[in-house]
Formats: structure tokens, C-alpha cells, sequence
């Protein structure tokens, strides 16, 4: 059984496919969950009929419910004329003091100050937060003399589900792999599994951690057009997307007016999310904001006003970064985008999570799903249901951190285990690898934060942190490296002066001075550097997925140096890109060595039914490579195993064979340039035979 016949069956009336909404939404400024609501009522099917149907009455609905600004007075005809009319609007309510009554403006419609009962502001308080909330509402018009005010508001329905059964949807986790389960995770947000790698995943599905866990502070910068506030935007009616130059601190905590103090935006969703989080010329940041900000963020509650108030809203900040990665690591830090104001110590050291958005893809068509996904006011029910499941001691059974981390660095590990295994494995059924993957997640989110707070605010540098733990399972030592640190070592900030000196250690130990003489026969006053011929040595190394950095020759040259026979074995060298791995690895000993008389061989498997095509393409690189000097042999066996061989005794033993690097575009330069790429996980053990 598929996975979408698996979701089908699991959540019977609970999934859309999502291209759906896309497809009813057009140009309308509706969020995607609004949608999804009527889509669910009418296309919760794998029925293309039903879909069909499904589909022309919810456009039925958007064309005579919804309001559009340009068309409100038409509108306000119809209801008119027919004494009521059902409608589809952004409602805000406020309290007026004077007539001691609740007043409702529709964004819209264009209405203000028609009254509304107080028992729907009591059912849904968010309608009171300032931003609106989308509802269904049947408006009546009362007609004759002496009326005050002519509209009524007869029913209103904020567009959410009203309940779920949250046991059910997590005893449904069971009838997926984990694998399945992501990807489901994925349709259910919109967007296609199958253009993102695990890692692209994961760091797409911490945008959710907002959601599932209280008083989450998450972070995240990167490239334009990356999806970063997507799911502020769309997903969840138990959130709200604000723009950063218009937050005030009234706005955010409290308002305060006369004696009355007014809660602000904290106080009714369950995340606030900035959107623009970056510099922005002639936008001053309130010094009050900040203050309130950073002890909201640290204690969970705020000074404004008469007293303090406690909140359990999670604060999301989402922006666009201005230069590359390795740009930021070489000339200033990962947070130079944001808002000077807020590049402080203070304030960054209280967030638990910098999600990369720099490695996800620019979103393109075929990164949206065209699959089934939960309906997203249902998902957004569940997140909001978990909220209050707080799994971060789950965390002391896997791994015992280092003392050197504070008290803000295990908490926000912990707080992002907690996040992640309740969106992943919310029936707490999981293997320890798994448990390790999320446990190293954490931390790895956590590390860049405390990376960049060593460049921007020196007072950390004094008690610097040792991100390793013990694996509890295994008594092993465990270092985690961000992977921009992985990748990027030659242009990294240093943290420690332990660290400067092993660099300055290690340059000494791989170069040597040689003194030039100069005409005179004396010599010259400034040495040049020589690297030596580097010393070969036993060694395994592990890689990570997106890890760039890695080429052919960074790998293998060195060891290919002084051989004459040098042989392959690689099962999978069949496909065209497999075949164009191989001839990359054939150019880089063109590239790095004299190959006259090298003689290059190749194991690969035998598949019948190709066998004929690949002779032929084998033959035509064996002459190829004859031009260049090399003699190129090739075989068929059956085998499994990986390695590369060399008549100097060394075996480089390759769990992926030459098949490290991720799919990348023809037209993009990691296609010319391997070191540009972005790797699949693997490792490689270099191995020298004793007798050689």
C-alpha cells in the first residue's frame, strides 16, 4: 500500500490534496487554512468525481460568501435586499466603554461598530487580540426608523475546527514507517517530499515547533523565496504573522489605556511570528520592546502596566539574509541581518533554535504537493492540543551533556527534542537512532546560536561551551559541529585561543620555509611557504547530508598519487549520472597526476537487460581514456561492496561508492564544480594493506 493510500484510509475525512487550495485560491488574500476548511467539507476524497464537485461548490461559496474589498457595497445591497446574507470576513472586535457594548469591524465588508453578542466574544477572546480572525458570519439588516444601527450579526463561526479526538491521531502514528510519516508531515504543510532531503525536512518541519511547544523562540534567516513564513502564514489560525517595523511593545504585550491595561498579541495566539526580521533604513526599534522582549523570552512573562503577566505565546522571527554563508562565517556573523537593535548577547542568547533556512532550496513549482495532507485547521488543532505534552526529560534517558553548557543551552535542546519528537514520533515509539538524530538536531540548532555569541559579544568567550555529550546507550563521547562549520572550516571564526594555536600548530607542521637566494648569493628577507608532500595515513571519515566542501580530488588524489593500477569497484555504475561520476573520478587523476601507463579498471554489476547499452558506453570511455594515456578495463560481477584499490596497497572502502553527492541542476555550478555540491551521507575508511 502507497503512502497516499495509507493516509486515505488512516484519516477518512480529514485530508485534501493539497494542490487544491491553490487551485480555488487565485489572487484571494485568504490563508491557506481557510481554504482547506471548505476543501475539507466538499473534496475530502480520493474520488476525482466527488473532488470535481467538491471543487465547484466551494467556488460556489468563495463567489457568493466571500468578500472582496472592491465589490463590499454590492454586498451590503444583497443583504439589504434579502434581510440577511452569509459572508466570509476578517473580524475584529473591540469593547465600547461609553455604550458598554462589544463592536465588530469587518476588514472587508467595510463595517464598523455593529454590535455582537458577548457570548461569541467569550467562545473565541481571539477575536479581541487586535488581528482579526477569519469567521463565517450571517449578517441582517434591519430596516425602518429610529434603528441606531442597521446591521445585526445573527451567527458567527470562526473558521477552525471545533474539536479533535487527539488519542486518534496519535495511535494512527503506528501505521506509518517514520519515513512516511515525514513525508506525510510534509504533504500536510503543503510542500512535496520528494525535492527535499531528511535534513531539508527536518529543518522544514522545525517551523512547527512554535506550534506544538509553549514559549518556543525560534529564529530563522536565508535566502528570498525559501517558504520561511509559510507556515506563519497559512497553516494555523492559532497563529499570527505580524510584520517586524510594525510591532510596538503596546501592540505585543500591553496596551494601556486610562486605568485599564489592554493584553496585546501574547496574550490570545499561540505564536507571534516576524515576519521582515532584518534591517530596515528609517525603522528605529523601541527600547522598552526590547527589554520586555528579552525577559518575556527568558521568563515567560513580561512587566507592563501595574503587574506582571504570564504568557505561554511562542515568538517565531523570520527574515532574509544579505550575503552568502561563507561570506557571514569569513567577514561578520550569522545574525548581521537583523535588526542592530537586537544583535546583542542578551537578546540571542535566548533563543533556543536557529534554523538554517539557507539550506532549503528557493521554492519552485515542483516543490509544492500535489498529494494528500491533513486538512491544515486540523493539524493546526492537533500542534495546538500537544502543546502542553512536555517531553523534554525524555531527553536524560539518550544523552548527558557537558557541564560547560548553561542552563539556556539545555533548555533549549531540550525544549527542541521535545518539539521534534512530538511532531515525529508523537506515540513516543522510537528507535535510539532516531532518538540520537533529534537529540543531535537540538544541539546543533542551539550551537549556532552560541558560535555567533562568541563573535558578536566577547563577554562569552570567558566560559566557553563544549557542545558533547555522552550517549548514554553506548558510553561513547559525542561532538556536535554545526554543518556550516563542517563546510566552511577554512573561513570559520575561532572561538577559543585553544583552537587559534592548533591552527597555527597545524599550518606549521603542513608547510615548510624554503629561502629563495637572490643574485647576490645572499637570500631573500621574506620566506615562501612550500606545502610538503602530505603524509598518507590509515583513517575513517564520516560526512554529513548537505555537507559541501567534498570533491574527488580533496578525498582521493592523494592516495592515487603514486600508483600505476588503480581499480574501482562499484556496483552501481549503470545510470547516466553514475556513469558521469565515474568520469569525474577518471578527469580528477587526469587533473592531479600523470596517468601515462595508469592503468584503470572497473568492477561493476551485471543487469542483463543493460548490459548491451552499457558495453557500448563503457567501450566509448575506453577509447576516450586511451587518448589521455590511460588503459581502461572493465568487468561484470556480482557484489555489493564499495572500494577503490590501488597497487600501492591502499583501499578506500566507500559505503555509497562514487555515488556521494545529491541530485543538483545541469544548470547550476555544483555541475562543473563537485566541491560546490551538496553530499549524501556516507563514510569513507582509508585502509593500507601491512605488505605493500
Amino acid at each position: 500500500m502507497d503512502l497516499q493510500q495509507k493516509v486515505m484510509n488512516a484519516f477518512i475525512g480529514k485530508v485534501v490534496r493539497k494542490d487544491l487550495a491553490f487551485l480555488v485560491k487565485g489572487g484571494l488574500p485568504v490563508p491557506t487554512y481557510v481554504l482547506e476548511y471548505l476543501l475539507g467539507q466538499y473534496c475530502a476524497s480520493d474520488d476525482e468525481e466527488i473532488i470535481n464537485e467538491g471543487l465547484e461548490k466551494v467556488k460556489q461559496v468563495i463567489q457568493n460568501n466571500y468578500v472582496h474589498r472592491a465589490e463590499a457595497e454590492s454586498v451590503k445591497g444583497i443583504i439589504r435586499e434579502n434581510g440577511r446574507h452569509r459572508i466570509i470576513d476578517k473580524v475584529t472586535v473591540v469593547l465600547n466603554e461609553k455604550n458598554d457594548e462589544y463592536q465588530a469591524t469587518f476588514a472587508n465588508l467595510g463595517l464598523t461598530g455593529v454590535p455582537i453578542g458577548t457570548d461569541y466574544v467569550r467562545k473565541n477572546p481571539k477575536l479581541l487580540s487586535g488581528n482579526g480572525v477569519w469567521c463565517i458570519v450571517t449578517i441582517g439588516y434591519i430596516s425602518g426608523e429610529n434603528v441606531k444601527v442597521r446591521w445585526e450579526i445573527q451567527t458567527l463561526k470562526p473558521i477552525q475546527i471545533s474539536n479533535i479526538d487527539l488519542q486518534e491521531y496519535i495511535d494512527q502514528r503506528k501505521n506509518f514507517t517514520t519515513e512516511e510519516w515525514i513525508d506525510f508531515l510534509m504533504h500536510t504543510v503543503g510542500l512535496n517530499p520528494e525535492a527535499m532531503n531528511r535534513r531539508e525536512k527536518f529543518i522544514t518541519l522545525a517551523r512547527l515547533l512554535p506550534h506544538v511547544e509553549n514559549n518556543f523562540n525560534f529564529m530563522e534567516l536565508g535566502p528570498k523565496g525559501t517558504g520561511k513564513s509559510h507556515v506563519f502564514q497559512e497553516l494555523s489560525p492559532y497563529g499570527v504573522l505580524v510584520s517586524g517595523g510594525d510591532v510596538t511593545s503596546a501592540r505585543l504585550f500591553v496596551k494601556i489605556q486610562g486605568n485599564k491595561e489592554i493584553l496585546g498579541l501574547v496574550g490570545y495566539w499561540d505564536v507571534v511570528a516576524w515576519d521582515e526580521f532584518e534591517q530596515q533604513k528609517g525603522r528605529n526599534v523601541d527600547a522598552v520592546l526590547i527589554d520586555t522582549m528579552q525577559n518575556y523570552l527568558a521568563n515567560k512573562s513580561f512587566n507592563r502596566g501595574k503587574g506582571t503577566h504570564e504568557a505561554s505565546a511562542s515568538m517565531s522571527f523570520v527574515g532574509n539574509t544579505k550575503h552568502t554563508v561563507p561570506y557571514m562565517l569569513k567577514n561578520s556573523h550569522l545574525f548581521e541581518s537583523i535588526p542592530t537593535s537586537f544583535i546583542k548577547g542578551a537578546f540571542l542568547d535566548r533563543i533556543h533554535l536557529y534554523n538554517p533556512g539557507w539550506e532549503i532550496k528557493m521554492l519552485k513549482k515542483n516543490s509544492f504537493s500535489k498529494g494528500y495532507g491533513l486538512i491544515t485547521d486540523y493539524i493546526a488543532a492537533v500542534l495546538h492540543e500537544m502543546r502542553n505534552d512536555d517531553r523534554t526529560a525524555v531527553l536524560n534517558d539518550y544523552a548527558k551533556f557537558d557541564g560547560s553548557l548553561s542552563e539556556r543551552d539545555h533548555l533549549a535542546i531540550r525544549k527542541t527534542f521535545s518539539g521534534m519528537m512530538k511532531l515525529i514520533y508523537p506515540d513516543g515509539k522510537m528507535t535510539d537512532q532516531e532518538a540520537y538524530e533529534l537529540v543531535d538536531f537540538a544541539a546543533e540548532g542551539r550551537k549556532r546560536v552560541k558560535d555567533q555569541l562568541y563573535v558578536i559579544d566577547e563577554t562569552f568567550m570567558a566560559e566557553p561551551t563544549k557542545f558533547k555529550y555522552i550517549n548514554l546507550k553506548t558510553g561513547f563521547e559525542v561532538s556536535i559541529e554545526t554543518l556550516e562549520q563542517v563546510s566552511n572550516q577554512a573561513v570559520e571564526h575561532t572561538t577559543t585561543e585553544d583552537n587559534t594555536e592548533e591552527a597555527e600548530t597545524s599550518t606549521e607542521n603542513n608547510e615548510t620555509s624554503t629561502v629563495v637566494a637572490n643574485a647576490e648569493g645572499g637570500s631573500n628577507q621574506h620566506p615562501t611557504k612550500r606545502p610538503r608532500i602530505p603524509i598518507l595515513q590509515e583513517k575513517s571519515m564520516s560526512f554529513r547530508m548537505g555537507q559541501t566542501g567534498v570533491s574527488y580530488e580533496k578525498l582521493f588524489a592523494p592516495y592515487m598519487r603514486e600508483a600505476k593500477e588503480i581499480t574501482v569497484e562499484d556496483p552501481y555504475i549503470r545510470a547516466s549520472w553514475q556513469i558521469k561520476n565515474f568520469m569525474e573520478f577518471a578527469l580528477m587523476l587526469i587533473n592531479t597526476r600523470p596517468v601515462d601507463d595508469l592503468k584503470l579498471n572497473l568492477f561493476t554489476n551485471e543487469e542483463e537487460d543493460k548490459i548491451p547499452d552499457l558495453i557500448d558506453k563503457l567501450d566509448d570511455i575506453k577509447d576516450d581514456l586511451a587518448s589521455y594515456g590511460i588503459e581502461f578495463t572493465y568487468k561484470f560481477r556480482d557484489f555489493h561492496d564499495r572500494c577503490i584499490k590501488t597497487d600501492t596497497g591502499w583501499t578506500i572502502t566507500l559505503g555509497r561508492g562514487l555515488d556521494i553527492f545529491e541530485k543538483y541542476s545541469p544548470y547550476s555550478i555544483a555541475s562543473s564544480k563537485q566541491d560546490m555540491r551538496k553530499c549524501k551521507e556516507f563514510t569513507a575508511t582509508f585502509m593500507k594493506t601491512k605488505n605493500a
